[in-house]
């Protein structure tokens, strides 16, 4: 990694530092509700209604670098108080540059770090996707609501996909899922409680198909991941081949 990238991790995680710090300062017992919390947190971000936007995105990115904490409350309040463009463009942000600090976090520290962060079954049964660049089957793990995308990014540090793959497979593999629980949250705004229903009920829908059929989903990358691991050894035989001759 290029001595660019390792300024830009650090920077990246001074700037969770910070963040952390601050939201600690504010409310020493409330970080985790943060999180949890839809009432607690959209009074958190009226009373600092200043900084709201450094808040929202703050915490989006924290709650990627803190997998497995859960942002699906972040991101509903996102589309409450912000709307829903915006509230998927700050979401984006957040959700962008702490997937990039745990991708490069990995990256620098490698498995040891990792280890601390995913448990060894998680990491295990992930293990094929470290094993080969597989744009595309990543992108679908990030765009179906269900995978443990925040473990994803760690795992995928450890892999041998490049930082602009990776930012740009994350980026538009998580829109799907932010768009949705930001729609949601602009909705409830609203008051269009029949727009809101429907739409969560269409994420709920994907996702419990997503819990059944997990395993089958899980077999169809596996059989992806070989099959592209078998492509690149046949294009590497040919490439000998014409080499030879």
């Amino acid at each position: 990694m290029a001595t660019f990238d390792k300024k830009t991790i650090a920077g990246l995680a001074i700037f969770g530092l910070v963040v952390a710090g601050i939201i600690y300062l504010l409310f020493p017992l409330g970080l985790v509700k943060l999180f949890t919390d839809t009432q607690y947190l959209l009074h958190f971000i009226r009373e600092h209604r200043l900084y709201a936007v450094f808040i929202f995105i703050g915490l989006q990115f924290l709650q990627v670098v803190a997998a497995p904490v859960p942002g699906e409350v972040t991101g509903f309040v996102g589309g409450i108080f912000f709307g829903p463009f915006w509230g998927v463009v700050f979401s984006t942000i957040g959700l962008t540059l702490g997937s990039w600090l745990a991708f490069g976090l990995a990256r620098l520290a490698g498995r040891p770090l990792v280890e601390k962060v995913v448990s060894p079954d998680t990491i295990k049964r992930y293990d094929y996707v470290m094993k080969h660049k597989g744009l595309f089957l990543a992108f679908l793990m990030f765009l179906i609501p269900g995978f443990p995308k925040d473990y994803l990014c760690y795992l995928l540090g450890l892999g041998h996909m490049g930082q602009r793959d990776f930012l740009i497979v994350s980026t538009s593999g998580r829109l799907l899922g932010t768009v949705l629980l930001t729609i949601e949250g602009s909705f409830f705004r609203q008051k269009q409680y029949g727009a809101f229903f429907t739409v969560m009920s269409i994420s709920i829908a994907i996702i419990l198909v997503v819990m059944i059929y997990r395993e089958t989903i899980e077999r169809c990358f596996r059989r992806m991941r070989a099959a592209q691991r078998l492509k690149s050894h046949q294009d590497w035989l040919r490439s000998k081949k014409r080499k030879g001759d």
